[in-house]
Protein backbone atom coordinates (compact mmCIF):
# COMPACT_ATOMS: atom_id res chain seq x y z
CA UNK A 1 0.00 0.00 0.00
CA UNK A 2 0.94 3.98 -0.59
CA UNK A 3 2.64 5.86 1.91
CA UNK A 4 0.21 8.50 -0.08
CA UNK A 5 -1.95 9.07 -2.72
CA UNK A 6 -2.61 11.92 -4.63
CA UNK A 7 -3.58 13.60 -8.38
CA UNK A 8 -2.00 16.66 -9.82
CA UNK A 9 -3.80 18.48 -12.84
CA UNK A 10 -1.17 19.72 -15.60
CA UNK A 11 -2.44 22.39 -18.25
CA UNK A 12 0.01 21.95 -21.59
CA UNK A 13 1.63 18.96 -23.56
CA UNK A 14 2.46 15.67 -21.15
CA UNK A 15 5.99 15.53 -22.09
CA UNK A 16 6.33 19.70 -20.98
CA UNK A 17 4.65 18.48 -17.48
CA UNK A 18 7.27 15.47 -16.91
CA UNK A 19 10.43 17.68 -17.60
CA UNK A 20 9.04 19.76 -15.17
CA UNK A 21 9.10 16.70 -12.89
CA UNK A 22 11.89 15.14 -14.02
CA UNK A 23 13.93 18.67 -13.67
CA UNK A 24 12.26 19.25 -9.53
CA UNK A 25 13.41 15.86 -8.39
CA UNK A 26 16.98 15.47 -10.08
CA UNK A 27 17.69 19.55 -8.98
CA UNK A 28 17.59 17.58 -5.38
CA UNK A 29 19.47 14.92 -6.85
CA UNK A 30 17.31 11.75 -7.10
CA UNK A 31 16.63 9.79 -9.70
CA UNK A 32 13.86 9.89 -12.12
CA UNK A 33 13.15 7.09 -14.77
CA UNK A 34 10.07 7.61 -16.74
CA UNK A 35 8.11 8.80 -20.09
CA UNK A 36 5.13 10.10 -21.18
CA UNK A 37 2.64 7.35 -19.16
CA UNK A 38 4.40 6.08 -16.43
CA UNK A 39 7.60 6.04 -14.50
CA UNK A 40 9.30 6.05 -10.89
CA UNK A 41 11.54 8.92 -8.71
CA UNK A 42 13.65 8.65 -5.82
CA UNK A 43 15.20 11.20 -3.80
CA UNK A 44 16.80 11.57 -0.59
CA UNK A 45 15.82 14.52 1.72
CA UNK A 46 17.81 15.21 4.90
CA UNK A 47 18.95 11.53 4.88
CA UNK A 48 15.28 9.79 4.03
CA UNK A 49 14.47 8.49 0.67
CA UNK A 50 10.94 9.24 -0.88
CA UNK A 51 10.05 6.64 -3.52
CA UNK A 52 7.35 6.94 -5.64
CA UNK A 53 5.93 6.46 -8.89
CA UNK A 54 3.32 7.53 -11.00
CA UNK A 55 0.91 7.36 -14.62
CA UNK A 56 -0.64 9.87 -17.07
CA UNK A 57 -4.16 10.22 -17.84
CA UNK A 58 -5.51 12.86 -19.75
CA UNK A 59 -3.74 15.84 -17.98
CA UNK A 60 -3.67 14.38 -14.86
CA UNK A 61 -0.69 13.41 -13.18
CA UNK A 62 -1.45 10.11 -10.56
CA UNK A 63 1.53 9.98 -8.14
CA UNK A 64 1.53 7.22 -5.62
CA UNK A 65 4.49 7.51 -2.47
CA UNK A 66 6.01 4.24 -2.00
CA UNK A 67 8.52 5.23 0.92
CA UNK A 68 8.51 8.32 3.06
CA UNK A 69 10.21 9.41 6.07
CA UNK A 70 7.34 9.45 8.75
CA UNK A 71 8.37 13.39 9.69
CA UNK A 72 6.97 14.50 6.17
CA UNK A 73 3.82 14.44 5.61
CA UNK A 74 2.33 13.66 2.56
CA UNK A 75 0.58 17.09 1.85
CA UNK A 76 4.15 18.47 2.31
CA UNK A 77 5.15 15.87 -1.03
CA UNK A 78 1.99 17.34 -2.80
CA UNK A 79 2.86 21.06 -2.58
CA UNK A 80 6.71 21.05 -3.41
CA UNK A 81 5.28 18.72 -6.92
CA UNK A 82 2.14 20.85 -7.45
CA UNK A 83 4.69 24.01 -7.42
CA UNK A 84 7.04 22.40 -9.79
CA UNK A 85 4.72 20.80 -12.43
CA UNK A 86 1.84 23.61 -12.19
Amino acid sequence: MSACNFDIPFNGPVNVAIEKAKAAIESQNGDFNGNDTSGEFSVTIFGNTVKGNYTITGQMLHLAITQKPLFVPCSMIESFLLKQVS
